[in-house]
């Protein structure tokens, strides 16, 4: 097909923008999340939390934007091979651990444990709901 190497271009191209828009989303969130910081020291307990809690969402959405533009080059390979799908696999899992991780940093429980204990919680202050 004659369009082929230009799509394949394009996927690329697309690949890349999500991994400078990750990296964009991650410098940004620090230099925002380093300012309100600042401006907020009057409060220094509570300004270093939200500190941390907002430099690590920020990492969070720029890993998961990185995580977007390797799968998208991956899908750009005329013939990915199996070790084009292992590296693919060994990024996402090494990239999903930090994600975990860095959520039990940031909420202090599992991503999984959210919704239950949202309910929960929501429950406990709704006594209209059974």
């Amino acid at each position: 097909m004659i369009y082929t190497p230009f799509i394949r271009d394009l996927i690329n191209t697309a690949g890349l923008v999500m991994d400078m828009a990750g990296v964009a989303v991650i410098l940004l969130g620090a230099l925002v999340s380093t300012i309100v910081f600042v401006m907020g020291l009057k409060e220094p307990a509570t300004s270093f939390r939200l500190y941390r809690k907002n430099v690590g969402r920020s990492i969070l959405l720029g890993l998961e934007l990185l995580v977007g533009g390797d799968i998208i080059r991956t899908v750009s390979v005329e013939h990915p091979g199996l070790v084009d799908v292992l590296v693919l696999a060994l990024i996402v899992i090494i990239r999903t651990a930090m994600s975990w991780a860095m959520e039990v940093e940031l909420e202090g429980r599992w991503p999984w444990l959210a919704a239950s204990l949202d309910d929960k919680t929501q429950s406990r202050h709704d006594p209209g709901q059974s």
